[in-house]
């Protein structure tokens, strides 16, 4: 964590650069209790590092503030939280307002079949905007997923050349289809994007088929590599919503480097 100490106007200054820069930065302010009006801006540099600029008056409640804060912002959320006044769990001594300036993270899903509906109410539980896609105008309908952000009746490649400039390490392409007619562009489509997260549903040997699909298609070694498939965790997942928390846990998994094994089978911190 790189600490700069200025609670000052160099803390609005920095603010004003970043948000200048469109660079997604979150800034908390201490709305009641010791240290009233006191502001910390926080934003991510790279891997787990971490630029601080100001101070809520303790180096603990920093620490926990700053951690808190980022994951806010990887949701695009804002809001208030409560620590005690080092920054403890479960008390409420110190309220902290943090507000994210970024937008919402995204998902794409295309697919409009049995499992997208439970997978867009997971999404937008997490604070997704989500977007269902799907070329085929019967199926890709407002009634269906009224939680959706959006429902494009388009092909897959087409709304990716589009929004993929857009897409960051934060968002997630998830492909739903069994179909080679969307899969293939989706998939093509999703590699030509800086996208963090690609899930593609399909048993072993329709992702093996697939593979030999993309190949074809002149997808080399280093962008199979990052195709999660078949999709999500390996938790015994049988219904469409199960099978949502299976995509969206590998999604977080992914996107903070964690271990997978259960909490109880590991050792130290449970937070960074």
């Amino acid at each position: 964590m790189t600490d700069v100490s200025d609670p000052g106007d160099g803390l609005f200054d920095r603010l004003a650069s970043l948000l200048d820069d469109e660079v997604p930065c979150a800034l908390a302010t201490v709305v009641e209790g010791r240290g009233a009006g006191a502001k910390l801006l926080v934003r991510r540099t790279s891997g787990d590092d971490m630029e601080v600029h100001g101070t809520l008056g303790d180096a603990d409640l920093d620490r926990v503030v700053a951690r808190d804060a980022l994951g806010e912002l990887s949701l695009g959320r804002s809001g208030v939280r409560h620590y005690g006044e080092h920054g403890e769990a479960r008390e409420e001594a110190v309220s902290v307002f943090v507000e994210s300036f970024a937008a919402p993270p995204r998902m794409l899903v295309f697919g409009a079949v049995d499992f997208t509906a439970a997978l867009v109410r997971v999404a937008k539980v997490l604070g997704y905007h989500v977007t269902v896609c799907d070329a085929r105008e019967v199926f890709a309908t407002r009634q269906r997923f009224p939680l959706a952000d959006e429902v494009v009746v388009d092909w897959p490649d087409r709304l990716l050349a589009e929004v993929g400039p857009e897409l960051r390490r934060r968002d997630a392409v998830c492909v739903l289809t069994h179909d080679v007619k969307f899969d293939v562009p989706a998939i093509v489509g999703a590699l030509a994007t800086s996208v963090g997260y690609i899930g593609v549903m399909g048993s072993r040997r329709t992702h093996d088929d697939r593979l030999a699909r993309l190949r074809e298609a002149g997808v080399d070694d280093e962008g199979l590599a990052r195709l999660r498939s078949p999709i999500g965790l390996d938790i015994g997942a049988r219904t469409p919503e199960e099978t949502a928390i299976s995509i969206v846990s590998e999604i977080i998994a992914l996107r903070t480097g964690r271990s997978t094994r259960a909490l109880s089978a590991t050792d130290g911190p449970i937070h960074d």
